[in-house]
C-alpha cells in the first residue's frame, strides 16, 4: 500500500525565533555547567589554529554569572586585554593576579606578585571563604616554562582539593581551576602529566572554519565518557552551539567519525 504524501513540514510542531533562540541558550547552559559541575581541574588544550581563549572566558562569565568570586592568574595578556568583553557585572566579580606586567618583579615597584608565579599560585590554595570559587589560569603553558612539571602538578592538585578554610572546619564548596594548554608547546610527558589530573578535558579543533570541542569527563567511580561540540563563540562570550558539523563536512563524513553535538560514548 503506498504511503500517503505529507507536505514538507506536516505533522511537525512549528518552532518560533524566539523559541528557537531559547533552546540554543539552553544547550548552551548544559555545556558550560557540565563543564564546571565536577570541580577540579577543567583542561583546556587549544592549537595555533584553534585559540582556547575565548572559551576560557565563556567559563569565567558563567561562573561570575553563578555569583562565584572568579581569580585569574594573566600571564600572557594584560589585565585591561583580558577583561575586554565582558560586561560590568562580570568584570565586578573577577580578582586579576597580574603576572604579564612584571613576571619576574624586576621593576621593583610594587605592582608585581612578590613572590613570583609559584607564591601567587600558593597563595590562591589559602581560601579565606567556603563560598564557591573558581580559578583561571592563563596560561598553564606560561606557568610550564617557568615551574618544574612536578611543582605545577604538585600545586594544580592543591588548588582543586581544599576542603576546608585554615583554622575553620567548615566544608567549603568545590573549586573550579580552569587552565588553558598550547598543547603544540609541550611534549607528550607535561602533556600527561596534566591530563591525568582533569576532570574534562577539552581538546579545541574544527574544520571548515567551524570550531568544535572534543570533551572527556572523568566522574567519580563512573567509565570516562567523551562528547563532541560543534560552536562558534559571540563577542560577548556567549556560545552560539551548532546541531552538528558543518553540512558541506557531513556530505564527506566517514561512518567512523566521532558522535556529533550532544553524543555520548564510552571512552
Amino acid at each position: 500500500m503506498p504511503r500517503p504524501f505529507h507536505p514538507e513540514g506536516a505533522g511537525q510542531l512549528s518552532v518560533t525565533p524566539s523559541e528557537s533562540v531559547r533552546r540554543g541558550a539552553e544547550r548552551e547552559l548544559e555545556m558550560l555547567e557540565s563543564l564546571l559541575a565536577l570541580g577540579g581541574l577543567v583542561l583546556l588544550r587549544d592549537s595555533v589554529e584553534w585559540e582556547g581563549r575565548s572559551l576560557l572566558k565563556a567559563l569565567i562569565k558563567k561562573s561570575a554569572a553563578c555569583g562565584e568570586q572568579v581569580h585569574i592568574l594573566g600571564c600572557e595578556v594584560s589585565e585591561e586585554e583580558f577583561r575586554e568583553g565582558f560586561d560590568s557585572h562580570v568584570n565586578s566579580r573577577l580578582v586579576y593576579h597580574d603576572l604579564f606586567r612584571d613576571p619576574l618583579n624586576w621593576s621593583k615597584t610594587g605592582e608585581a606578585l612578590p613572590e613570583g608565579p609559584l607564591g601567587a599560585l600558593r597563595a590562591m590554595c589559602r581560601r579565606t571563604n567556603p563560598g564557591p570559587v573558581t580559578i583561571a589560569l592563563d596560561s598553564l603553558s606560561w606557568l610550564l616554562l617557568h615551574l618544574p612539571c612536578t611543582t605545577l602538578c604538585q600545586t594544580l592538585h592543591a588548588l582543586s582539593h581544599q576542603d576546608s578554610c585554615p583554622g575553620n572546619s567548615t566544608p567549603v564548596e568545590p573549586v573550579h581551576v580552569l587552565g588553558l594548554l598550547h598543547e603544540e608547546l609541550h611534549g607528550p610527558g607535561p602533556v600527561g602529566a596534566l591530563s591525568s589530573l582533569a576532570q574534562a578535558e577539552v581538546t579545541l579543533s574544527g574544520a571548515m572554519g567551524q570550531a568544535s570541542a572534543h570533551i572527556l569527563y572523568r566522574r567519580p567511580r563512573q567509565r570516562p565518557t567523551h562528547q563532541t561540540q560543534w560552536f562558534s563563540i559571540l563577542p560577548d562570550f556567549s556560545l552560539d552551539l551548532q546541531r552538528g558539523p558543518p553540512l558541506e563536512l557531513q556530505r564527506h563524513a566517514d561512518p567512523h567519525t566521532p558522535p556529533t553535538a550532544g553524543s555520548t560514548a564510552p571512552w
